[in-house]
């Protein structure tokens, strides 16, 4: 019997986060560099979601609170 997948590091907010709503990051920012503020981002979005108690149907608020922390943090760009 064929077994179901699973996401490959457990959590299981892994293939939510990934596919929750991408902000374009501004012009002046090198590819590594909105990779990594990505990275971040994604991050923030899971401690939200442990922070809530694994609770489920936040995704999509989760990122943009997440966003909107970890661009503040990084400051204004400059172009």
């Amino acid at each position: 019997m064929p077994r179901a997948k699973t996401p490959r590091n457990g959590d299981s907010l892994s293939h939510k986060a990934a596919s929750a709503p991408r902000s374009e990051f501004p012009a002046g920012r090198s590819m590594a560099a909105s990779s990594d503020l990505e990275n971040e981002i994604r991050l923030r979005a899971y401690e939200l979601y442990v922070e809530r108690g694994y609770t489920p149907g936040h995704e999509q608020e989760d990122w943009i609170m997440a966003e909107r922390e970890i661009i503040a943090r990084h400051g204004p760009v400059s172009v």
